[in-house]
Parts: C-alpha cells; sequence; structure tokens
C-alpha cells in the first residue's frame, strides 16, 4: 500500500478528506491493480461544497469582479493547463487506460476552450428593446444563474469539465464539480491550478464519490440553480428527477450508438480510416463513437475486407509505450459487457470477422478491435451502446433506407457520412437524427462548435458561444422617462 496515491477534495480553497476519512480505490486498467485512494464525499462534505461556492456567488471577491478580470483568471487557467498537459497526460493515462499520447495531446487542446471562453466573459450583452409604449424605456441584463453542479464521466474528462467549467466561470457562476468515481484522480490534480490562476476560494470545488449520497446530494441541492450533467440515461433519470426538489436548469449529454453512412462512390481509403478512426480510436470509449457502419452493397465486401485487414494489426497494449495504437477498457465492468454482447450478437447470427476476445499476455482490462458484421438492425447489439471497441457492420441498398437505418435507433448524439457527391451531402444530413454530423471526416472538435443530441442522447447544448448565456438569466428593467407624475388608477377622468 505504499504505493498508493492518496487524493484530497477541493472545497473552498482547502484540500480536505471526506468527513468520515472513506476513501475508495482508483483502479489501473492496464494492469488491474489499485495505484490511488480517493476521498469518498458525504453528503455534509457536498453540502459544504455548495455553500462555499453559494457564498463565493453571491458575496466573494467573485462576484464583485468584472467581466474582464473573470477572463483574465481563465486565461491564467489555460496557461497553466498548457504548462501542466504532460502531467495531466500521464495521470489520466494511468486512471482511465487511454492512450498518453492522446491525453497529453488533448490536455494541451483542451486549454483553447479556457482560452476561448476567456475571450467571451466579456462580450455577454443585453437589448434595448423598442417598445411601443410612450415616454417608456426598457431593456434587459444577462446575469449569472448561481451555483452550477458539473457531474463529469470518466472518458475525457478534461475537455467535458472545460465546456461545462468555462462558461460557468465566464459568466460569473460558481461551480461544484463531480467527476466520476472510476477515474478522478486527473481532476484532482486539474482543481491545484484553479488558486494558480487566481480563481478565488469556494469558485470551484470538487468533491469526489458515488452518485448515492454525493451525486443524488448534488443535483437535488436547493442552492443549486443549473446542473450540466454528462453520463448515461439511467443515471441522467435519477438526476433529472432530483431536479424536481430544487428546479434547477438541467443539460445532459449521454452518449450514443452513432451510424457512419459509407456510400459506393467515397473515397476508400479515407473512408477506411475514418471509420477504424471513429470506432477504435479511445479504444471505442467515446459518446461518439462510430460503433454502427453501413455500407452500401457494391462496395461491402471489398471495404469491410480491407477495413478487417488494418485491425488485425491494430497494437494493443501499455497505453503509455508510444508505439501502442490502443489500450485497454476502463472498468472491469466494460469489459465484462464487451464480452457478454458479442456473444449475444454471435448467438443472434452476426458473424464474428476479427476480434472478440481478450488479447493474449496482457493482464489489464484489454479487448481486442471486434468487427462484428449483421444481417439485421433488429439485432440487440444495433442500439446497445457498448463504450467499447466493437463495430457492428450492415449493408444497404440506396439512400433511402441508408437514412432509415441510420435513424432506426433511440440514440441521436452524432454520425458520420462519407461520399464525394455534395448533393447527397445536404440531403442525407438533414434527415439523419443527430446532434452533430461529421462529413468525410469524424471525431473533430472545436471550442466554437456546439455538442449535443437528439432523442435519448440527451437535450441542451454545450460548447461555442451560445453556451455562455444557458448559464445566465435575463433580466428586464422597465423605466418611466417622464417628468410627468403617474396618473392614478383611482380617480375618475
Amino acid at each position: 500500500m505504499t504505493d498508493i496515491q492518496t487524493y484530497k477534495m477541493l472545497i473552498d480553497g482547502a484540500w480536505v478528506d471526506a468527513e468520515d476519512g472513506n476513501t475508495f480505490e482508483s483502479v489501473n486498467p492496464a494492469t488491474g491493480n489499485p495505484w490511488a485512494l480517493i476521498p469518498e464525499a458525504t453528503a455534509s462534505d457536498v453540502n459544504k461544497a455548495i455553500l462555499a461556492a453559494d457564498r463565493a456567488y453571491r458575496q466573494g471577491p467573485w462576484a464583485n469582479m468584472s467581466p474582464t478580470e473573470r477572463g483574465h483568471c481563465l486565461r491564467r487557467l489555460a496557461d497553466l493547463l498548457v504548462e501542466e498537459s504532460e502531467a495531466f497526460g500521464r495521470t489520466e493515462c494511468i486512471d482511465t487506460g487511454k492512450l498518453f499520447k492522446e491525453t497529453r495531446w488533448q490536455a494541451r487542446y483542451v486549454a483553447e476552450y479556457y482560452y476561448f471562453y476567456a475571450g467571451c466573459a466579456d462580450k455577454v450583452n443585453g437589448d434595448t428593446l423598442p417598445i411601443d409604449r410612450p415616454d417608456t424605456f426598457v431593456y434587459t441584463t444577462r446575469e449569472p444563474i448561481g451555483v452550477v453542479a458539473a457531474v463529469i464521466p470518466w472518458n475525457s474528462q478534461l475537455f467535458l469539465t472545460a465546456i461545462k467549467l468555462g462558461p460557468a466561470l465566464a459568466a460569473g457562476n460558481s461551480i461544484v464539480v463531480k467527476p466520476s468515481e472510476h477515474a478522478s484522480a486527473p481532476l484532482l490534480e486539474f482543481g491545484q491550478l484553479i488558486e494558480r490562476a487566481g480563481i478565488p476560494p469556494g469558485v470551484v470545488n470538487i468533491v469526489t464519490g458515488h452518485g448515492d449520497p454525493c451525486g443524488k446530494t448534488l443535483t437535488s441541492h436547493p442552492l443549486v440553480a443549473r446542473v450540466a450533467f454528462t453520463g448515461g440515461p439511467e443515471s441522467a433519470r435519477h438526476v433529472i428527477r432530483n431536479s424536481a426538489n430544487n428546479f434547477a436548469e438541467v443539460s445532459t449529454e449521454l452518449g450514443g450508438k452513432s451510424p457512419v453512412i459509407v456510400f459506393e462512390d467515397a473515397d476508400m481509403e479515407s473512408a477506411v480510416n475514418g471509420v477504424l478512426g471513429a470506432i477504435f480510436g479511445a479504444s471505442g470509449q467515446s459518446c461518439v463513437a462510430g460503433s454502427r457502419l453501413y455500407l452500401q452493397n457494391s462496395i461491402g465486401d471489398q471495404f469491410l475486407e480491407a477495413m478487417a485487414e488494418q485491425t488485425k494489426n491494430i497494437l494493443v497494449g501499455d497505453p503509455m509505450a508510444e508505439p501502442t495504437q490502443m489500450g485497454p477498457l476502463c472498468t472491469v465492468g466494460q469489459l465484462e459487457k464487451a464480452k457478454t454482447e458479442v456473444a449475444h450478437a454471435i448467438e443472434q447470427g452476426a458473424t464474428l470477422l476479427c476480434g472478440g476476445k481478450q488479447p493474449a499476455g496482457l493482464e489489464g482490462y484489454f479487448f481486442e478491435p471486434t468487427i462484428l458484421e449483421c444481417q439485421s438492425n433488429d439485432l440487440r447489439i444495433a442500439d446497445t451502446e457498448l463504450f467499447g471497441p466493437i463495430l457492428s457492420v450492415f449493408k444497404f441498398s440506396d439512400e433511402e433506407e441508408a437514412i432509415r437505418l441510420a435513424n432506426d435507433t433511440r440514440h441521436g448524439l452524432a454520425a458520420g457520412l462519407f461520399t464525394r457527391d455534395n448533393a447527397r451531402t445536404v440531403r442525407v444530413t438533414s434527415k439523419v437524427r443527430a446532434g452533430m454530423i461529421w462529413v468525410n471526416t469524424y471525431r473533430a472538435v472545436s471550442p466554437i462548435v456546439e455538442v449535443g443530441g437528439f432523442k435519448t442522447s440527451g437535450y441542451g447544448r454545450e460548447s461555442g458561444f451560445q453556451a455562455i448565456y444557458d448559464y445566465t438569466r435575463s433580466k428586464t428593467v422597465w423605466m418611466n422617462t417622464s417628468n410627468e407624475p403617474l396618473p392614478s388608477q383611482f380617480v375618475a377622468r
């Protein structure tokens, strides 16, 4: 146990243990062994964090800072994140199993979101209204909404925090962040940058623990005005029910089962590379993973042969090693689900083209990159988010069938399309029910672009300039500009 790293929570600018001293283990998925101890927050701990955030929002120096000053803090936070990106990348790699070469790059790129919102901080404005009354001047202002609760999953956690924390702080709110219990360490280390960036105590708080009591207390607390949640549908249902206690505004991003459609006129090399990156990047552990592939009949066999050949050569192994191309799954639960769902798909008639098992000689939660050819969209695997490197492949005859199959899902977060026909691009993207659609590329992101889905993939949007308005409320001011006294309503005229 001497090699186990111990972490503390950030509450009101202080690093603290859980009130009762309880902790839980964080496991390195590349080895299957615990590597860190994380505080297990009590309801009292969460309450302290929310009270600190409320004080910071209403009374503290944060409440009195100008938007420009808040922007300076966010800019310093971005600078520090760039400086520490190597360290953050290493911690995230150990805690989640994602490739080090990806996590360190992502930590550096996430800084762009804080730079973006630093610039947005003093660009939020109201309106003057051309009112239909004489001697009356009406204007609106935008004010911060208050205490924000941010619930973050373990995958891409620095990014998913930035698209909540950035606009929330730029608008003048305070925040309590709860990272996933499966991998909390990267966000706890990120919390060390808060004071260094000049952000006052209590503005950003980080509590760690499980859904009950930590998440439940956070999302139902009467002082929380907004909940920004990224995770699974079942957890989201609890969050939405909890918000009935405080009437908090809620935004949800709940993952997907994203289709990628490849038409016969697509550039074959580009499409194969795009599909492989869409599903096997981050070991398939991405909300937008392109896990359903639809191939036009005329190119189906050729495409599958080329893709399977590359898939068999993907190097799976130590995520810290530079040559490694795919690391482990994050949890043993995901590993067991991958095994179960692949076996069930085969029982239902799917053909295993490659992968489908744990690779030999590796100790952790590794699973081979897997391709299943499916004869029907009715297979359970077609609409089950697996969060793993498992691709289900289907074939279609024409554009109309491709759109119908792509939309035959409860989910609607993302989709991909490979074609060289611009008119087809316009037609298909207008009919596929997904919040984000990539054409001849996949998994591209930018702080300028909104993120969000349709159907059971959630509601609300994050990222982009408009997101900052979601962390404010509009206030309307009416002014009588006449020097004459108001007439009495109670004197006959």
